[in-house]
């Protein structure tokens, strides 16, 4: 159910963003944590260009200017807004620990944008909130409400607690998407299951908020494992 214009969710996306920076400002580029989240998410949106390209899928990626921020919260999440927008929270990097495992968190959120998840999620959520037949006139006059809607469906900021959880489906391809994105950015997609562990043992018993809208259960590592020939073939240590 994608029902809204990808041009609409990019001129969305772009004013979101923006609002996001001003009351988030990015972390400093002289500070390597920075550093490292720029350098990966070059990789990454180089290998999503090739692939899509390689793959006569480029028109789904039109349009994208990519931007790769870090921000000063401890919230354990990270998002990929359509356009290319992305943004890391700091209290990710002691789990990732790593570029390679950075990568993954990255190559899986820009999936989802790439697949377009998000406009479904969004689609759902206007659909249920607002009703169709006023969903032009929530478009055109950009309310607080449709705002909200798009910060649920995309996972910005205080809006967490809302987003409605993508599907299982979702997040399969997702999960696959980003494995062949990391491998063609050189980094070694056998590290995901890994790192998936170490996100699902975070909190006690409460998984971080990132995990509210990526479960990570013995289905997932499964569907890692089977993938995962799949996406060697993709690896290229650079």
């Amino acid at each position: 159910m994608n029902l809204l214009p990808e041009s609409e969710l990019m001129s969305m996306s772009l004013t979101s963003y923006n609002d996001f920076l001003k009351e988030n400002p990015p972390m400093p580029e002289s500070d390597p944590n920075v550093q490292q989240v720029k350098k990966v998410g070059k990789n990454i949106s180089e290998a999503v260009t090739k692939y899509m390209t390689d793959n006569k899928m480029g028109k789904r990626i039109e349009g994208y200017t990519w931007e790769f921020n870090l921000v000063n919260d401890e919230t354990v999440n990270a998002w990929c807004m359509p356009g290319g927008k992305v943004v890391v929270y700091k209290g990710l990097l002691p789990v990732t620990q790593d570029e390679t495992s950075l990568a993954l968190v990255m190559g899986h959120e820009v999936a989802h944008a790439v697949a377009r998840h998000g406009n479904e999620r969004m689609s759902q959520m206007m659909m249920a909130q607002i009703g169709g037949v006023a969903l032009d006139v929530a478009l055109s006059q950009k309310s607080n409400e449709t705002r909200a809607i798009f910060g649920a469906a995309y996972g910005v900021g205080a809006q967490v607690g809302l987003m409605l959880p993508y599907s299982r489906l979702h997040e399969t391809e997702a999960d696959k998407m980003g494995l062949i994105f990391m491998a063609m950015a050189g980094y070694d997609p056998r590290k995901a299951p890994e790192f998936w562990n170490r996100m699902a043992a975070l909190g006690g018993g409460k998984p971080p908020e990132i995990l509210s809208t990526h479960p990570s259960d013995d289905t997932r590592q499964k569907n890692l494992n089977d993938f995962m020939p799949e996406a060697m073939k993709y690896y290229k240590v650079k």
